[in-house]
């Protein structure tokens, strides 16, 4: 094709990439992929002559006409730099576009065409809730069961046919755990097809389980079951019955999965330690580890306990529970274990990628993991929320982390930590009305969920209206029981507002009790950097580095950054995190 002849307006694929040259929209599994108008038209023209030299002069006549003046150079170079980085390509080991120095790029995958009108129109897509199985033992400790179940069956069915039905996650169905609601309204609020619901009855060593399908339109009940087994065999049933459910809805399932494990005690324990880590509290994660950790002594090829090990250290680490470094690299240990017993975790594999992001500032190891996880499980949305977290916010890439978190929130909308994390990209990407608005959808779900009301204090103190912002910090730390973390955003917030005073008096109280547990170095930052006091605040964000303090990761991105960006001090700091390119 020459340089005068017509790009192709279908859509072109590429190596699990979609470019739709007519709507200017590039995709994978199914997600867009943020990219400006000038990048998409080079690379629709890379496309279009795959395999072959594109000159600059030819890009330049195409995309830059004679009567524009612009600084061409520099605005292709550019424009390709943001494509590289769309599709995680290098420059020096180019797997897509190779750079053939003064004359131009050539594109160096397969590239396939096909025209949008001559597609089958796409398959409906189910929506299914599991809703919380009841308990109906009379006895509270059993109720990891019955929460175990619901997510059991929640796991299967969601890996039967992610391209056909949407299972909507754990998160949101354990919302409408106790809840009286009738299923007409629950189906209005999740927009779904269909509801399972049940029950596991437990009598001594034995079990029965009671499941239905509803349909949500009429809550006619399509199918129901019961099924009675020793307690050891309680899970044998979680594929069948899925499968059973997927059959029902005329879903085509994918081949079973095997067992999690040989040792039903070992699993028996792992559940009980999910149910408390799910609690997300002090006492939670030490219960939680506990058990994960009785379960490895029964069954030492367990990877889910492994991953649960993974996952507790990750939020100790994060949420200044245990000092970072130690937590992080403590939970590291765990995630390469469960992924040394078992390479198909997704989830575990994204947990890892955000290990390398903590630990190491490895950013290619980070993508790597997380292209691995996406490839394994496109539909998860904890895979897409760690992706946002890991592999986008640390480079500044705040549309398309809201996106990704928009996106799995189509499956988990419920989610107050994704919904919050929603709140921080948005206040980082400065889209400070949209991060209100999911800041009050978050506090109305649960008003005492103390994150919520920490990203709304970051927002408000990002648009400068500081005395909200203090008085969200302050419910943050009430909530939290008094979260250092916390704290040194509430030390800056009231610096700025000439509140000298209690801001040195909060630094002294961080002192005290850092002598005594641990206090994240940012929160020592914060507080001087809000009184002005830029050296100290230096000295302890070069500290937060070294202590691997995950406040540290969108320094990018942080608007209270945008005073002392150009002292030469901040690039060093941005060098000490492999994020000065």
């Amino acid at each position: 094709m020459s340089s005068a002849e017509v790009v192709p307006r279908g859509i072109l694929r590429f190596d699990g990439f979609e470019a739709d040259v007519r709507a200017g929209r590039l995709s994978k599994a199914g997600v867009r992929i943020r990219l400006r108008e000038k990048s998409f038209q080079v690379l629709a023209l890379l496309l279009a002559r795959a395999g072959e030299v594109v000159t600059r002069d030819e890009i330049r006549r195409r995309l830059w006409p004679d009567d524009v003046f612009v600084d061409f150079d520099n605005n292709l170079n550019t424009a390709i730099a943001r494509l590289r980085e769309a599709l995680r390509d290098s420059a020096e080991h180019p797997r897509f576009i190779e750079t053939l120095p003064k004359r131009g790029y050539r594109f160096l995958a397969m590239v396939s065409e096909s025209v949008p009108p001559m597609r089958p129109a796409p398959a409906p897509h189910t929506r299914l809730a599991v809703l919380p199985f009841a308990n109906l033992s009379g006895d509270p400790a059993r109720e990891y069961l019955s929460d175990a179940m619901t997510e059991e069956i929640i796991t299967e069915l969601a890996a039967l046919a992610p391209a056909q039905l949407t299972v909507i996650a754990r998160t949101t169905a354990m919302h409408y755990k106790g809840s009286h609601k009738d299923v007409a309204r629950i189906g209005r609020e999740l927009r779904v097809d269909y509801f399972v619901e049940g029950a596991v009855r437990c009598v001594e060593e034995r079990v029965v389980i009671t499941v239905q399908l509803i349909r949500a339109k009429d809550q006619v009940h399509l199918w129901a079951r019961r099924y009675d087994a020793a307690l050891t065999g309680i899970f044998s049933f979680r594929g069948s019955i899925a499968r059973e459910i997927a059959d029902r809805i005329a879903i085509p399932p994918r081949p079973a999965a095997g067992k999690p494990c040989a040792d039903a005690a070992a699993y028996n324990l792992f559940l009980q330690g999910r149910y408390h880590l799910h609690k997300w509290t002090p006492g939670g994660f030490a219960a939680a580890r506990k058990l994960f950790e009785e379960a490895i002594g029964r069954d030492p090829e367990l990877a889910l306990a492994y991953d649960g090990l993974a996952e507790l250290f990750w939020y100790l680490g994060f949420f200044g529970f245990a000092p970072s470094k130690e937590a992080f690299s403590a939970g590291v240990f765990y995630a390469l274990r469960a992924i040394e017993i078992d390479n198909t975790l997704a989830e575990t594999h994204a947990l890892l990628g955000m290990y390398r992001k903590e630990l190491d500032y490895n950013w290619s190891e980070v993508q790597r993991e997380m292209a691995c996880a996406l490839e394994l499980n496109p539909a998860s949305p904890v895979v897409r929320l760690r992706y946002a977290m890991s592999g986008l916010m640390p480079h500044g890439r705040l549309q398309e982390a809201a996106a990704e978190i928009e996106h799995a929130l189509e499956s988990d909308p419920l989610s107050l930590f994704m919904r919050t994390w929603l709140v921080v990209m948005l206040g980082l990407g400065r889209e400070f009305d949209r991060g209100i608005e999911q800041a009050r959808m978050v506090t109305e779900l649960d008003p005492s969920y103390y994150s919520a009301h920490w990203a709304s204090g970051q927002l408000y103190r990002y648009m400068g209206r500081f005395e909200e912002a203090i008085s969200a910090f302050r419910r943050a730390t009430e909530l939290s029981g008094g979260s250092p973390l916390i704290q040194g955003w509430l030390g800056e917030a009231l610096a700025q507002t000439g509140d000298a005073l209690e801001a040195r008096a909060l630094l002294e109280r961080l002192h005290r009790i850092a002598a005594e547990s641990y206090v994240p170095p940012s929160a020592f930052a914060w507080t001087h950097l809000g009184l002005g006091e830029t050296e100290r605040a230096f000295y302890w964000l070069d500290l937060a580095i070294d202590a691997r303090d995950p406040m540290m990761v969108p320094i990018k991105s942080y608007p209270l950054f945008d005073p002392i960006r150009q002292d030469p001090r901040f690039q060093g700091l941005l060098r000490k995190m492999n994020l000065n390119s």
